[in-house]
């Protein structure tokens, strides 16, 4: 674990402005924690070396309003104690006349809950709560992988779960009170999706208790801790009410690479044959039989994959993991019944896309293509770039055709108007 030190919060001035919402989750420079940090060792950032505190995030009041006026309902909630989860029914129920849904959060049995030392814990904070929808598509943006956010909120002097590991990278953001955290080196480094830290319970139970630990520090608000997935942590609120946020990085790796190339493997018509009829798979001796075959034909096989080939089908699958800057959706259809030069517009905070220049010109969107004449290639890649932009001021079009552009890409919801 290392511990950021400084004067207080420098960043340089192009990260700033390049990543704002990582930046708040990392103390120092964010290049040396991507070739340092990122993905194999704990961080610790204090807050006065971070730009702000967190609670323009999210605070206890907003914990209290989720709980009992948005109707929130499972899974959005969960509560537990000692590492024992709480079964929805002791905290759901019916939401009353015109909304008799029976898995509608309680407040009152939360509270009763709460009280006794139960943490609760709200999930899904990026598509609940408005500050963190936004702090969830910038830091997606910004660090290139999928985000999640949830919110821990646990009494004084309790502990909800007992030393663990996540399948995921986390960013722990300390809202209100303080909390001791403990985390300790991987028992199964770089886990994946599938491979829960349940699969070691004993060997994380035993380096827990027995391993020196690399962070054993108090979280006060506005610190922050990046945790490596696959790293063992538990945590324990102090004298008071603790609330933190749980940014989870839901990590791209290279064995997503490796399960696309062997999806491609399909389209080899040798590797579609059948196996020998009364062929047994178990049997070593039957398999070593047709196995060096097969191998070689996959090998060559992957050799022959261009990147061209295999980004269509990472651009499916990872694209659409995080959904895009919300639209207002009545705003939105009124913007196009007005739209006029001098109208100003913008690329959707958020939303993948890339440009391939042709005949016709292609922009590609998380869940579809579209393509465009070539003459409109200059102009397309202008209004892309993130930067606002009037009708009337994109190059190599007339206005009209501007508007017909800047039209169609609103009704895409691929810009939104700002003015």
């Amino acid at each position: 674990m290392t511990t950021v030190p400084g004067a207080g919060p420098q960043p340089d001035p192009a990260e700033t402005v390049d990543r704002p919402a990582l930046r708040r989750c990392v103390a120092g420079n964010l290049d040396e924690f991507a070739s340092t940090y990122w993905g194999s060792r704990a961080l610790l950032s204090h807050a006065p070396d971070l730009p702000t505190p967190y609670d323009d995030l999210f605070t206890l009041t907003a914990a209290d309003e989720l709980l009992s006026r948005r109707g929130l309902r499972t899974p959005f909630l969960r509560i537990a104690k000692n590492g024992a989860v709480v079964g929805d029914s002791q905290f759901t129920g019916s939401g009353g006349v015109g909304a008799d849904i029976s898995d509608q959060v309680r407040d009152d049995k939360v509270a009763a809950l709460f009280a006794s030392g139960h943490t609760v814990v709200l999930q899904a904070l990026h598509r609940t709560w408005p500050a963190l929808v936004d702090f969830a598509t910038q830091l997606s943006t910004d660090a290139g992988h999928p985000v999640q956010i949830n919110a821990y909120i646990t009494p004084p002097e309790s502990q909800g779960f007992s030393a663990h590991y996540d399948v995921h990278d986390v960013f722990v953001l300390q809202v209100a009170g303080e909390k001791h955290w403990t985390v300790h080196e991987p028992v199964h480094v770089n886990p994946l999706r599938n491979q829960p830290w349940t699969d070691h319970s004993a060997a994380v139970a035993a380096a827990a208790r027995d391993q020196t630990p690399v962070v054993d520090e108090v979280l006060r608000p506005g610190d922050a801790l990046y945790v490596p997935r696959g790293f063992l942590h538990s945590a324990k609120a102090l004298g008071g009410v603790s609330a933190h946020l749980t940014v989870g990085m839901h990590t791209l790796t290279r064995y997503l690479l490796v399960q696309e190339l062997a999806a491609l493997a399909a389209n080899e018509a040798a590797l579609r044959t059948a196996l020998p009829l009364g062929f047994d798979p178990g049997d070593p001796a039957q398999l070593a039989e047709v196995l060096p075959q097969v191998t070689d034909l996959l090998i060559a096989r992957l050799r022959a994959t261009s990147a061209d080939e295999l980004a269509p089908r990472l651009r499916r699958r990872t694209w659409s993991a995080n959904r895009p800057e919300p639209i207002p959706p009545l705003a939105h259809a009124a913007a196009l019944t007005t739209l006029a030069p001098g109208t100003t517009v913008r690329l959707r905070g958020g939303l993948r896309h890339r440009v391939i220049p042709g005949d016709p010109v292609t922009l590609q969107l998380p869940d579809r293509t579209i393509t465009f004449p070539a003459v409109l290639a200059e102009a397309l890649t202008s209004v892309l770039d993130g930067q606002e932009h009037k009708v009337g001021t994109l190059p190599s079009l007339s206005v009209e055709d501007q508007l017909v552009l800047v039209r169609r890409l609103l009704t895409e919801a691929v810009l939104v108007p700002t003015s």
